[in-house]
């Protein structure tokens, strides 16, 4: 709050951050950012402050440095510990000291310490990060800078030493005691189409008529409500490429990764769409229900509740199995439950008891423990021929990500997981990490962003036919070898980028010599390949930004937390970490301030810098703790240190031959009380497990036509009724569906298949009279099968 001393915690003590600004450069697919934060002591005793706050995951963050009184004063990166006893040492000789460390068991969340900042001195705090920008389905770059620290939830007995357990304040957005700011400079050779945002930015200005630069800032008064995202849209579709970068050899005789050149070779596989010949796989459905899924998914008006549209992704998703496979659905939070005792088979019949328990679904079942329904489901038997496929979905407010990521990759031999991070503040390292390590992908649903379409977009992954044998093979001249510092590649999906890394070692030809990737895979028998040619004439970088990004590449996948990373792991990531310049679980960045003429004076006081709190999980914290805080939970949870199992649903028999197309046992009222007066979740609610679509009260009413009026238009004498009725479901869905085609295509292509096997015959007789029926103005060639 602002009082007469300038600005001031709920402790009446004066903040003494008072501003963070960021300079962001993107170039193509990668971004170089500075930030700064500036600090004053207004008090008359010096302080020891500690500022918490978020990162990307995959951010690779390699310089720190303090400017003080017009001096600056760069970090080095040491082994954690003895980082810390540098600092504790400064402290105790009242000399001035600034750390900064990457927190003990999640890799999101970063600790900066000013130790000894003395009365009336200022003090600008720089570090700076590259990082890989990911790519959207539809080829936008996307840039987000996280401002959103939720509470985490953290199990009785575990992480205590987490820097997110300190007694940090936390104060409405309004409050909030330091400013912000962001000015963005974007250069690509493709050519700038524009720039969108989450958050209010200026117009977009170029820095050329060549319109390949250009430059946006944040307007002022951004409360630390969002993330801060921007969507860049190039003119010109992305290309694969292969950039060379000169190591410091030359200049420095160094060993290490930073001695030779390195290669940053970017592939866009184009993969075929095909079919594959069997459509097997068990199906797990992972489904937060913590209490802080109660949450909006953003600020925004009208957006939706977390858990709301979780149940409706899980019905779209359920819609849109194939017959055949197995499935089950896990909630959890502080306890959990399981829809079925085991996976069963997809038939109408377990469909629908899904579909039941889908729609009592609640935020009810306390903190955010998941790693022991990650243990359950790792512990079932796995079904003989059906591989399976995990589908994670959570607001990713766990302390302790390593654990998890941990489980996960024990565990990726036997399955895939594809993970989404709901909310502003999703964990990105537990998101992407467990996505990572299982070969899956992972999503973010933020601000408009519908779950629905990323989570169907993943099932269509899921489905893809596997792609096999996977390898990458250089061409290059006599003397020059490439050593791979990407982990190999096993996995590979439609539509995905594939960057890796490689260290050029040898003797570099003349400039105009040039070299060869080639990617290579199977694909149903058949073979494939991409392959780039390059100029091997390396480009110099101050900030050596390839080589500290292949340095991230290679530490994501060795060091797995401080705690938990194995023994014969943890030199390489030391050792790695430090030649890079690269901070890592294993590392913290420590500068001292040697310049001071005399030890600061007088008693050191503790000040910790305000959190924001975002809408919801301020009831989530209703005091402060001395260790580790819960999310409160709005039904009984436990205080034993391992969540409890709430009983599964009833258990029942279930046999192919149990299914039968059925009228659904659902009155047109009790759909319009579940589902609103979303017409397409009530639709597509309505199609059976086959893919077809039974004529009753409840699809004449969203056709907006009387049950009879439906029955009477059946244009071919002695027809199948449902024939009928599921190419009225279609004709709808095409007519007043179309922008949301992503969501329901798995499901029409159900649909499809059973009009093929069912009414091949009378398709297009089927499709003119429901294009009458409907009034649709649908081309008739669509329907085409």
């Amino acid at each position: 709050m602002a009082l007469p001393g300038g600005l001031l915690t709920r402790g009446e003590e004066p903040v003494p951050l008072k501003s963070i600004s960021v300079t962001l450069s993107i170039r193509e697919f990668v971004a170089g950012v500075s930030a700064t934060l500036n600090y004053e002591n207004e008090e008359e005793v010096p302080l020891e402050t500690f500022f918490v706050f978020p990162m990307d995951e995959d951010s690779a963050v390699y310089s720190f440095e303090a400017e003080i009184d017009g001096k600056k004063i760069k970090a080095e990166l040491k082994d954690k510990r003895k980082a810390h006893s540098i600092y504790e040492s400064a402290l105790s000789n009242r000399r001035q000291a600034f750390l900064l460390e990457e927190d003990r068991y999640s890799r999101d969340v970063f600790c900066c310490n000013v130790g000894n900042l003395h009365p009336g001195s200022k003090v600008a705090l720089t570090l700076k990060y590259v990082q890989e920008l990911p790519l959207e389905a539809d080829g936008t770059l996307r840039y987000v800078l996280p401002a959103v620290l939720n509470p985490r939830y953290c199990r009785p007995g575990s992480s205590e030493d987490s820097c997110l357990n300190m007694k940090t304040p936390v104060v409405p957005l309004e409050e909030l005691p330091y400013t912000f700011s962001m000015i963005a400079t974007i250069r690509s050779q493709h050519g700038i189409e524009r720039i969108q945002s989450n958050c209010p930015f200026s117009p977009m200005e170029y820095l050329g008529d060549d319109k390949t630069s250009a430059q946006v800032s944040l307007t002022e008064g951004h409360k630390f409500d969002r993330d801060v995202e921007l969507l860049i849209y190039y003119s010109e579709k992305h290309t694969p490429s292969v950039a060379v970068e000169m190591g410091q050899a030359k200049d420095n005789p160094v060993d290490g990764l930073m001695k030779d050149p390195s290669a940053m070779v970017c592939f866009y596989p184009n993969i075929p769409e095909v079919e594959s010949p069997v459509i097997c796989g068990e199906f797990v459905f992972l489904m937060d229900r913590s209490g802080s899924m109660h949450c909006p998914i953003s600020k925004q008006d009208k957006s939706q509740l977390r858990i709301e549209a979780a149940k409706e992704t899980l019905i779209l998703l359920l819609k849109s199995l194939p017959i055949g496979c197995y499935f089950n659905v896990y909630g959890f939070g502080t306890s959990y439950e399981a829809f079925f005792p085991n996976s069963v088979e997809y038939t109408q019949q377990t469909m629908e008891e899904a579909l039941r328990r889908v729609q009592l679904m609640r935020a009810d079942l306390g903190g955010t423990e998941i790693l022991t329904p990650l243990q359950i489901i790792y512990g079932e038997p796995s079904i003989p021929g059906h591989p399976l496929q995990l589908f994670i979905f959570t607001d990713g407010e766990v302390t302790d990500t390593f654990s998890v990521i941990n489980e996960v990759r024990r565990n990726r031999t036997k399955h895939r997981c594809f993970s989404f991070g709901i909310g502003e503040g999703a964990s990105t390292s537990l998101i992407k990490g467990i996505a990572r390590v299982a070969g899956g992908t992972s999503e973010f649903i933020t601000g408009k962003a519908r779950m629905q379409s990323k989570a169907l977009s993943a099932l269509k992954r899921a489905l893809q036919p596997a792609v096999e044998d996977i390898s990458v093979s250089w061409d290059l001249p006599r003397g020059l070898s490439a050593k791979m510092l990407s982990p190999e590649q096993t996995v590979l999906y439609r539509g995905q980028r594939l960057i890796i890394y490689a260290l050029l070692s040898g003797t570099m030809p003349p400039a105009d010599a040039t070299g060869e990737v080639c990617l290579k895979y199977m694909l149903q028998g058949k073979s494939f390949e991409n392959r780039v040619t390059f100029s091997l004439q390396p480009k110099p970088d101050d900030n050596f930004t390839i080589h500290r990004l292949a340095a991230k590449s290679f530490l994501q996948t060795k060091d797995m937390g401080f705690r938990d990373t194995p023994a014969k792991d943890k030199k390489d990531v030391l050792k790695v970490s430090i030649d890079c310049g690269v901070i890592s679980s294993q590392t913290a960045f420590i500068a001292v301030n040697k310049s001071l003429n005399k030890p600061v004076q007088g008693p050191l006081a503790r000040r910790d810098v305000p959190r924001p709190i975002l809408f919801g999980a301020a009831s989530m914290i209703p005091r402060f703790y001395g260790g580790a805080h819960s999310k409160p939970s709005s039904s009984y949870s436990p205080p034993a240190s391992q969540p409890t199992r709430i009983n599964h649903y009833p258990s029942m028999s279930y046999q192919r031959d149990d299914y039968k197309p059925c009228r659904p046992m659902i009155s047109k009222e009790m759909c319009a009380l579940v589902f609103g007066d979303n017409h397409l979740v009530q639709l597509i609610s309505l199609q059976n497990a086959d893919g077809s679509w039974y004529p009753d009260e409840n699809l004449a009413g969203i056709l907006g036509r009387s049950l009879e009026d439906l029955l009477a238009a059946i244009p071919v004498k002695d027809a199948n009724s449902s024939s009928w009725a599921t190419v009225l479901a279609m004709v709808w869905l095409h007519s007043n569906a179309k922008q949301m085609k992503c969501e329901w295509e798995l499901l029409e292509k159900k649909a499809r298949t059973w009009i093929r096997i069912h009414a091949a015959s009378i398709m297009q007789e089927l499709v003119k009279a429901a294009i009458a029926f409907t009034k649709s103005s649908v081309d008739p060639a669509i329907f085409a099968l």
